[in-house]
Order: C-alpha cells, then structure tokens, then sequence
C-alpha cells in the first residue's frame, strides 16, 4: 500500500457529536529503530514485542462545529494538560490529509496510563498509537461503518483499519506503529519479511518456538526522570554519525537473523542479538556529536548482575534498553519465579525508589 491509499474519498455520515475510546500498548524494541527520513520515514526496520499491562488509555468526544481551525482540549488523569497541546498540533498538521474530518470537529481527548508518570517509560508509543485508534473509529463513524469486534467484520477491513491506524500512529511516534498489534511487530522493510513496509507496521506472521511464547518483561526504574535527549534530537543526530550506514546495515542483518531464531528457539542467539541491539543503541548515542551518555552507573550495575547469574545459573534471562537508563529483562515464563527472585535479592537496589514492573507479551490494542 502507498500513503495515497489512506486517503478518503468522501465521508457519507453527519454525526453532530458522540465518543470513542482505545486502550493502547506500549512496546519494547528488539531490533531498534534509530534514525529516520522525512515524514518519520525508518532508516532501518525494527522488530518489537508488544506489551500488555503498560498502556494507555484514551477517550475522545468530538463535537461538530463551525469553525476550520484545529479545536482541541487535552485532559490527562483527570486534569487539562496544556503541555500536550503542541505535539497533538503538529500530529494533526502532520494527518490532516488522511483524516480531514479533524477540522470539522472539536476534540475532547481524555488519556491516562496505567504505568507511574514519568516513570521513564516512553508513553508515546501507547499515547499516540491510542489517538490513531481513536480517530480511525470516528472515521469508521463517519462512514456507518460497524465498529471492528462486529460479527460481520471482513479481514480486508480489519487489515486496512490497523495498517491505517498504524500508518496514522507513525506520523506522531515511529514506535507507536509498533503498538496497534501484537504479539510481535516490523515496521520498516526488509527482505526477510514478507509485506514489510516503512509506512505502518504489520504483525510478524513467521513462525515463533513455543521457547519465545509468553515472554515476560520485567522493567526496572533506574532512572524515572525526564529524557536526557528528546527522541527527535537523539533521530537527527544519525544525519551526520560516522557510523550510520554500518549501523543500518547491521539492523537489517539482525533483524533476519532473528526470524530465523525466533522460528528455531535459538535462544542463545536471541539473548546476543538483543543485548548487542541495546548496546549498539548506546554506542551511536556515544558516538555522535553533540555525544550523550543515557545510561546511569546502575545500569551497567544490573547489566553485570545480569551476566554474572545467567553464567552462574544458565538462564535465557536477558536486557535491552531503550533511550534511556532504564533495563527491560526478558525472560520465558518458565522462569519467572526465579527471575524475580533474583531481582528482589540483587536488582531492586539499583532501582529508584526500588521500583519496577512486571509486564508480559501482549496481542495489541482494544477498543473500549
């Protein structure tokens, strides 16, 4: 599909006002993304489990107006947030030819999440993946289209509406392509799999081991403050890295391999891709110029703890990072009793305010 394909021609209904509601995963990279064209264009494919417990919720009432301009208040836990109004602008800016129903409407947009604010999980991932959700359901309206969990839903319509909703999530947050499906998600093309594409993500549909089902994700809060570097600045900042060719290059080389680890259960490769990814992350970030050190002495704390007892005890326990301090430990189901333990005995005290959270593999978003 091209970018022209979400383009509506008419809208047939008149609806003077009436609400929807999504909630919305977060999701944890295991190939990252880093490093993007214009028009949140990937310069590599990424490859992304989708999470459960850590996601947003999101309810918009939109009411007919008369006016053309963008009209929208945004309410966050309960409390009206003029912070997101600028990031919410220019999403709008950025969709209005895909969903020109925006300027005919006011917005209310009412979002929580059910993980602590500034609990240094990105939130834009689930925040603007639930608002794409949420306008794809107004367009469905708009249409007289059933909404999706109706008994007479065709798989062509369900198909176009998460790779619509998807494409509409990019434009606002390149992971948050990443977060309408699951239980694993590409987005950028790649050769190894099938119907990729830089424009929305599609749920991998290779074969996955029974060794990589039901994975945990248990994320500890090393550092709960603001980014150190926006992801905008930290995107840019491969326009000129000495090693953004090799590091692209070595994205799409990771991200095959690693569907053919997750269809073999190759186990002691997926825990070297994953770390290496997280690693290599850092290292660009290191390497760049202006150069930022996002992690905190805590976190190669833990990721030495991490070596120290998968050695000791043969555990496919493993970490990735994300931008920022925090350590995200993947592991099988299998082992969860164990894993936590070992995080309450050696782990919680590198955590801030020794918090983490316990979190697993999840199948995508849902309409509320």
């Amino acid at each position: 599909m091209t970018a022209q394909d979400f383009i509506p021609e008419s809208y047939n209904s008149n609806i003077k006002k009436d609400t929807v509601k999504w909630e919305s995963p977060s999701n944890i990279a295991l190939v990252k993304y880093w490093g993007k064209r214009e028009h949140q264009i990937p310069e590599n494919p990424s490859l992304s489990f989708t999470l459960s417990n850590c996601k947003t919720i999101t309810e918009v009432t939109f009411t007919k107006k008369e006016s053309k301009d963008f009209s929208f208040d945004v309410y966050f836990e309960g409390k009206q947030n003029e912070a997101f109004k600028p990031k919410i602008q220019t999403f709008f800016e950025r969709i209005e030819n895909y969903v020109p129903f925006l300027r005919d409407y006011h917005f209310k947009i009412e979002t929580s999440n059910t993980f602590p604010h500034s609990s240094g999980i990105a939130s834009s991932a689930s925040g603007m993946s639930a608002l794409a959700l949420c306008l794809m359901s107004i367009e469905q309206k708009l249409n007289n289209i059933d909404a999706l969990n109706t008994a007479e839903k065709s798989f062509e319509e369900e198909s176009y509406f998460n790779k619509k909703a998807s494409f509409l999530a990019r434009l606002g947050s390149g992971s948050a392509s990443r977060s309408i499906e699951g239980e694993l998600v590409v987005w950028g093309e790649n050769e190894s799999v099938e119907k990729s594409s830089d424009l929305y993500g599609i749920k991998f549909e290779g074969k996955v081991h029974s060794n990589f089902k039901n994975y945990q994700d248990t994320i500890l809060l090393v550092d709960k403050g603001e980014k150190q570097v926006s992801s905008t600045i930290g995107h840019n900042l491969m326009y000129d890295h000495p090693f953004a060719k090799e590091r692209f290059n070595q994205a799409h080389n990771n991200l095959k391999i690693l569907t053919e680890v997750l269809a073999s259960g190759d186990t002691e490769t997926f825990i070297k891709i994953v770390e290496s990814e997280a690693l290599t992350l850092h290292a660009m970030m290191m390497t760049s110029m202006p150069y930022f050190i996002l992690m905190k002495p805590n976190t190669l704390q833990i990721i030495n703890k991490i070596w120290s007892y998968r050695e000791k005890s043969g555990s496919n326990l493993c970490f990735t990072l994300d931008a920022g301090a925090n350590v995200h430990l993947l592991y099988p189901e299998s082992e969860t009793d164990s894993v936590l333990k070992f995080i309450k005995e050696e782990l919680v005290t590198f955590c801030e305010n020794r918090q983490y959270i316990c979190d697993h593999i999840g199948l995508g978003a849902n309409q509320l």
